[in-house]
């Protein structure tokens, strides 16, 4: 299983990503240019000392990111579909992709992969999104579960 977080701008976020990656064997692709250094305390901080535990990588853009995983599917996760994350069917070489925190994937990428774009339902339309970490979270657990790991 893979996560990429593609142009990511919040250290704390990507950071709590790499240790939910870590504690779940899952691969951690970072695509774009980040919101933050590598090196920034919050990022390493949030991550504790788990980094030597995450198996990291990095990709220019997402031309890259589909040429390094050819076996992998890439699921795309936006605000803006009806599909939901828990309708389909996960399989172990999967790449579940998600946005920057205050924009989300660009429209051309939903657009192109719309057979491929899962949401998480909030039932609360006045909340326009939930928070990266927590949604990288709830996606990857259901992943894990229908997978049996």
């Amino acid at each position: 299983m893979h996560v990429a977080l593609y142009e990511p701008e919040i250290p704390p976020n990507t950071g709590n990503i790499a240790r939910l990656c870590a504690a779940t064997f899952t691969s951690l692709h970072i695509v774009g240019v980040t919101g933050f250094r590598m090196d920034d305390r919050t990022l390493k901080r949030s991550g504790l000392d788990y980094w030597s535990e995450v198996d990291l990588h990095r990709h220019i853009d997402l031309n890259g990111l589909k040429t390094a995983l050819p076996a992998s599917r890439l699921v795309y996760f936006t605000t803006k579909v009806e599909r939901q994350y828990t309708d389909w069917a996960y399989r172990p070489d999967d790449c579940l992709v998600f946005g920057p925190e205050t924009r989300g994937l660009p429209e051309n990428v939903l657009a192109e992969n719309a057979d491929h774009c899962l949401t998480i339902p909030m039932p609360n339309p006045k909340v326009r999104s939930l928070n990266l970490a927590n949604s990288v979270a709830i996606v990857l657990y259901e992943a894990l579960r229908q997978l049996k790991y």
